[in-house]
């Protein structure tokens, strides 16, 4: 018999100030800084700069990810059920800033190692790395239910998170195609300019650590207004794990994770070949990679504008499938065409601006897109609380992180197969010299894959049941069962 519901204090937070909504979006510049890294650079730096064999990078990727599996609903279940005088969140959100920054920027200045010693190395701190963050990011990501009840501010919070995790993303690769990956008298490539990477290691370890201190400091006055864990009980692996079982029943939460993990493994294989694919596909020079990067604030902007207007329009499931229609014909599109000869060449003045004006466009749709669906896990909560008797937002949260870790494992992987696959030359600084057939199947793999991948997603977004009205139907219950 599932216990009852836990009582809901009187809030006020039920619409956040905006300070409120700025200091929880801030907090995410850290796990987008790490998504940008991880998701644009890892494959190119240890693959093609340090030398290890990509498919041992996107493996190590891999392996990691199949551990973090682990300790992600861990520490969710962990998060919801910690009592202390700084809530259940905080005192998380706080011990993750120091390991999280220290172990980034290990990542980014390894040993000159054999290959063997490289694998173990990368493998290691992906690992570390993967486990810190998500004492940050779950516990962080786990508020946004707490902080408000509302499905049309629950759109608006998430927002804000998905904008500033873009933003912080993407200000390091601005940094790194503006400033840091340069050409120099070593390095003819700038992409190849390892004293870069280095450089980046410790500027995105401060920027880490700062947005999340930060956010932790800022969104501590709300403690009082949060909801308390239950009451404390005997421990057992047992009760452990049959909570967060009956708990991830859910049948649209199955819909979500899945459509979430397939949307998350063809961000990160779009990543993780994006400058692969911009350097040698296209031929972009990198002060076009430099503007192409910089477009995504726009892409940012719009996005965090068009999510909460689409959730009023049409609901957010409807407001995903629609703009994942769009969003995921429109994104391939040109590495498609160019396969068959109906793009511009390389070096037509109309090429660059035509594929970035799409790529502005359409990474628009996506960030709008991913800011409505991780809202609609925290709709979730409220469904489980009245089946279980339990709030759950860390465990919810912890399957949203570990999707959107799956960004740079499974997408990485893949990546990294298809570099293989097609035996991409490592090193090669002369971008016309990468032979025409290798590019041809360098694409001829990527988009297919990437298409697949977004249609799948959309399929299985259409298995989620939750609208507005069983939402707020949700909340009159558990209202009526605390009065009574």
């Amino acid at each position: 018999m599932a216990a009852q519901p836990t009582a809901s204090p009187d809030r006020a937070a039920d619409a956040p100030g905006i300070g409120t909504k700025l200091a929880y979006g801030f907090g995410s510049v850290a796990f987008g800084v790490k998504d940008g890294g991880f998701n644009y650079f890892l494959l190119l730096f240890y693959g093609t700069v340090v030398g290890l064999e990509p498919g041992l990078v996107g493996l190590a990727i891999l392996i990691a990810l199949v551990l973090d599996a682990i300790s992600d609903p861990l520490v969710g279940y962990w998060s919801d059920n910690l009592h202390s005088r700084w809530g259940r969140r905080h005192p998380f959100m706080y011990a993750s800033a120091i390991p999280v920054a220290a172990s980034y920027y290990l990542l980014w200045n390894p040993p000159d190692w054999s290959q063997g010693e490289l694998f173990v190395y990368l493998l290691g701190l992906a690992v570390l790395i993967r486990t810190f963050i998500t004492f940050y990011e779950t516990p962080s990501a786990a508020l946004l239910p707490e902080l408000s009840s509302d499905y049309q501010e629950r759109a608006s919070l998430q927002s804000y998170r998905i904008m500033f995790g873009w933003i912080g993303g993407n200000a390091m690769t601005v940094l790194m195609f503006g400033a840091l990956l340069v050409p120099t008298a070593t390095y003819k490539l700038g992409i190849l300019n390892r004293d870069g990477y280095a450089t980046y290691g410790v500027i995105a370890s401060a920027l880490m650590f700062t947005a999340i201190v930060v956010s932790s400091l800022f969104t501590h006055r709300n403690i009082p207004q949060l909801r308390q864990p239950p009451e404390k009980s005997a421990f057992s692996l047992r009760k452990l794990f049959g909570e967060m079982f009956e708990t991830l029943r859910e049948k649209s939460f199955l819909a979500l994770f899945v459509a979430t993990m397939l949307g998350s493994i063809a961000t990160g294989l779009a990543a993780a070949l994006a400058f692969t694919i911009l350097t040698y596909f296209w031929g972009f020079s990198s002060f076009q990679q430099f503007l192409w990067t910089a477009s995504v604030f726009f892409s940012a902007i719009v996005g965090f504008f068009i999510a909460p207007r689409t959730v009023r329009w049409w609901g957010k499931k409807k407001a995903v499938v629609i703009m994942g229609l769009v969003a995921f014909t429109v994104a391939p599109m040109p590495v498609i065409l160019r396969l068959f000869d109906l793009m511009p060449d390389n070096g037509d003045p109309i090429l660059f601006p035509l594929v970035a004006a799409i790529n502005l466009f359409d990474l628009s749709l996506i960030i709008a897109l991913q800011a409505v669906l991780y809202s609609m896990i925290a709709d979730l909560v409220e469904s489980s609380e009245l089946r279980t008797g339990r709030r759950s937002e860390g465990v919810f949260y912890a399957a949203v992180t570990f999707t959107r870790k799956c960004t740079v494992g499974l997408g990485s992987f893949i990546g990294g197969l298809i570099l293989s696959a097609v035996s991409f030359p490592q090193g090669q600084e002369n971008a016309a010299d990468v032979p025409a057939d290798t590019l041809w199947w360098l694409g001829a793999l990527y988009a297919p894959s990437l298409l697949l991948l977004w249609l799948s997603m959309i399929f299985a977004i259409s298995r989620y049941r939750i609208t507005k009205e069983e939402h707020e139907a949700n909340l009159e219950r558990l209202s009526s069962l605390t009065r009574n």
